[in-house]
């Protein structure tokens, strides 16, 4: 019993033992049990902030896009057009002027009868051109078929659908770029050809239609044809992801940046549809670069690659557009050729494997060359002379950023050829006279200005020998002294005071005492004085002596106030000077200058812009004519008489051996002191120009104007449809045969006679005899020879 109950003590301990080791259990577990959920809650906190901040990041993810795919999606940069080239019947055409302006407009020539907008026909001399259409202040220029012969540059026998005349569309020149450099042309998806969407979805995202901006399938494809290939031939990207990408991110290759790009490529598919995000695709994708200038959008690539809007392109070209979507720089054309053909060729078979094209149409477009321009169709440096005397009309109207970001199409008075024709020319002749002269001539530079001589319009501008690059712009910014080109200010201030041009003037030395007490005393290039001298004769031969008398004479504050009324803004002093072309002004200046003399006294501001329409075709604002009488009509007519008697035959008479006398060219030469500046300005019907040549050190050269810049001038102006120059007299003007030994009228079988016109009442009716007293000028006789009867 003792040793039972001894036995069962420890039986109690060890019940003890099993009772309390369970507790020991129970407690330990509770705490693991807090434990854990301890970390559950705090596991669940964070997973709450995390989502939180999901949600934060998902609604600001969410506002930028709506933010900037509903507002202004891109700086678009102002387009710069040249004038439309206008065809109608008895226009007269240059030599080689139409084939031109059709490659610049990319018109494709073709055979067979069945045209399509962009392409025309030509055989002996009989056109037929089907147009483009063009939108322009007047409103849309419909695409239409002309049909007319050339007839040695004159078009004939014109018919376009109804109408009297026809206007290609303008060429774009250029455009002033926002700080990025992006360059596009918007287009709408309903402009866009059916067969570059579905080359661009069957290429970049077959699914495109079916999936909510990510597509599983797709990366699943391209994961397997990679792995296949064994070379890294599709991407995963949808189209929506890659616009995120191009339109929100950067392009650096992260896993944050492609978790980002995925949710708001989820969240643009779940707020635009799919036209709408497509049709921003088409013009956001970059497809090249040209110089600083990036080629942003399927609508330019058209144009810069091909020269030709996306609707006129053909499969094989649709195919290289959409291959370059994968690779720009490393497919382009131009620089990888046969890099590039392989590439579209693979494009080619997927469109035929995806059934967008049949074997057919594939079978002839791998036969195609790439088919790409030369040169893009416009550059953005192509005519920088001229586009920035465009920038300077513009920012007097329009703010920078406006110009640089609002898509604005500014129409200009830009002529293609005439630009093309002064550059040749300024490039041509200063070549041969560096050739010539050697050293004498080194760094020789020169400028140029061409305008419609009837409307004041700016039509060419050449601002240096390398008129391709951007830099210093001599026809708008070179004050040089314009030599004898004053001196018509000078006749016209003695024909407002009652000479006329058979006045006698005293060519002899003259020494005038100026306030300071030096002595004036001005030479004529010849070193020669000349005696007794017409008006008109002096004018034409340019003489120093004679003008500078005149112009003593007439009053020094009255030639200041012709140069003034004639256009000159620059403060200029009426100092003897003057006369001899002690002005500094810059080849535009002289082109106003002149420009009032062209248009018989009406003094009106150049302009190089016609036009400005707002992205949308909305017009904006234009540019009217401004015309201001400003001289009487007769004195005008005398003075365009005596300019067109120093082509006939004074110091430009050089004219001759380039164009026909029946033109009645007028102009005049000019040289400052010490031949530092050549000059000419000159006018037909339709087109004056001002061409400078000289230094930019100011160092002497041994030029005159007849031997530098009118030769640059004769070459540009031989080259130009002229018109002749042919005003129409005066009510008060009247023609006379003037003896000038006389002084007198006389009949035109005198000896001494020449035909002027005068205005009426400036001399007196009464005739003289023939040959009474006086001396015998025997110039007078080879000039009547070739006075206009």
């Amino acid at each position: 019993m003792s040793q039972s109950r001894k036995r069962k003590k420890p039986a109690a301990a060890s019940t003890s033992a099993r009772t309390s080791s369970p507790r020991k259990r129970k407690g330990g577990g509770g705490k693991s049990r807090r434990k854990g959920l301890r970390i559950w809650g705090w596991l669940f906190k964070l997973a709450l902030v995390g989502l939180v901040l999901g949600a934060v990041g998902v609604v600001y993810l969410d506002a930028r896009i709506t933010s900037h795919f509903e507002g202004k999606r891109w700086a678009i940069p102002a387009k710069v057009y040249a004038r439309p080239l206008e065809l109608y019947d008895g226009l007269q055409l240059a030599n080689g002027q139409l084939p031109f302006e059709l490659g610049l407009l990319n018109y494709r020539r073709v055979t067979g009868s069945k045209l399509e907008p962009g392409t025309y026909t030509e055989q002996y001399g009989r056109y037929q051109i089907a147009t483009r259409g063009f939108e322009s202040w007047e409103g849309n220029e419909a695409p239409r078929t002309l049909k007319f012969m050339l007839d040695h540059g004159r078009v004939e026998g014109l018919t376009s659908g109804g109408v009297a005349m026809a206007r290609l569309e303008p060429a774009v020149v250029g455009g002033i770029y926002p700080a990025h450099n992006e360059d596009r042309v918007l287009v709408k998806l309903d402009q866009v050809p059916a067969l570059m969407i579905q080359s661009l979805i069957a290429v970049e995202d077959r699914d495109y239609y079916n999936h909510f901006g990510l597509s599983l399938r797709g990366i699943g494809r391209a994961f397997w044809a990679n792995v296949s290939s064994g070379s890294v031939q599709q991407g995963g990207s949808t189209l929506t992801q890659q616009l995120v990408k191009n339109f929100y991110l950067s392009s650096k290759r992260t896993l944050t940046r492609k978790g980002t790009e995925a949710v708001m490529a989820v969240l643009l598919d779940f707020h635009y549809s799919k036209d709408e995000i497509l049709e921003a695709y088409l013009n956001e994708v970059y497809l090249g670069q040209a110089g600083k200038r990036g080629i942003y959008g399927f609508g330019l690539a058209s144009l810069f690659y091909f020269g030709q809007p996306l609707p006129e392109l053909k499969a094989h070209q649709v195919a290289l557009l959409v291959g370059l979507v994968k690779g720009p720089s490393w497919y382009d054309p131009r620089r990888n050729p046969e890099r590039a053909q392989q590439r579209r060729d693979q494009v080619l078979q997927v469109m035929l494997e995806q059934g967008v094209i049949d074997k057919t149409q594939h079978a002839a477009a791998v036969k195609q060359p790439l088919g790409v321009i030369k040169k893009p169709q416009y550059e953005d440096a192509r005519y920088p002379a001229f586009l920035d005397l465009v920038k300077r009309q513009l920012k007097q109207d329009y703010k920078d950023e406006d110009l640089r970001s609002e898509g604005l199409r500014i129409f200009t008075t830009l002529d293609p050829w005439a630009q093309e024709q002064l550059e040749q020319a300024i490039d041509q002749h200063t070549n041969q006279l560096q050739k010539s002269f050697g050293k004498r001539l080194e760094n020789l530079e020169a400028a140029g200005v061409i305008t419609a001589s009837n409307t004041g319009e700016v039509v060419a501008v050449v601002g240096g020998r390398s008129y391709r690059y951007e830099g210093f712009n001599r026809a708008l910014d070179a004050q040089r002294p314009i030599g004898s080109l004053v001196k018509p200010a000078v006749y016209l201030a003695a024909l407002e005071k009652g000479y006329h041009l058979g006045s006698i003037l005293q060519d002899e030395p003259l020494h005038y005492q100026l306030p300071n007490g030096k002595t004036w005393s001005p030479e004529n290039f010849d070193r020669q004085p000349h005696g007794e001298v017409p008006l008109l004769h002096a004018l034409a031969n340019s003489y120093n002596l004679s003008t500078a008398r005149l112009a003593l004479d007439v009053g020094l504050p009255n030639v200041v106030s012709v140069l003034q009324r004639l256009g000159v803004e620059r403060n200029v002093m009426a100092v003897p000077s003057i006369a001899l072309g002690a002005v500094d002004l810059s080849p535009l200046e002289v082109a106003k200058m002149y420009q009032t003399i062209a248009t018989e006294g009406f003094g009106n501001p150049l302009r190089s812009v016609r036009s400005v329409l707002t992205g949308n075709g909305e017009p904006l604002q234009r540019y009217e004519l401004e015309v201001q009488q400003r001289f009487d009509p007769a004195d005008i007519y005398a003075l365009v008489y005596a300019l067109q008697e120093v082509v006939r035959s004074g110091t430009a008479r050089s004219v001759n051996s380039y164009m026909s006398p029946d033109l009645n060219l007028a102009g005049k030469t000019g040289t400052s002191n010490d031949q530092r500046d050549s000059w000419f300005a000159g006018f037909s019907g339709n087109y004056l120009g001002v061409v400078w040549m000289g230094r930019d050190d100011n160092e002497k050269t041994p030029l005159t104007g007849a031997s530098g810049a009118l030769r640059a001038w004769n070459q540009t102006f031989s080259r130009l449809p002229l018109q002749p120059l042919d005003l129409n007299p005066p009510a008060d003007l009247e023609w006379i045969w003037w003896d000038p030994v006389q002084q007198g009228q006389v009949d035109s079988w005198c000896d001494n006679a020449i035909e002027i016109p005068v205005r009426r009442n400036v001399v007196s009716e009464q005739k003289l005899p023939c040959g009474s007293g006086g001396r015998l000028f025997n110039w007078f006789r080879g000039l009547m020879n070739n006075e206009r009867r």
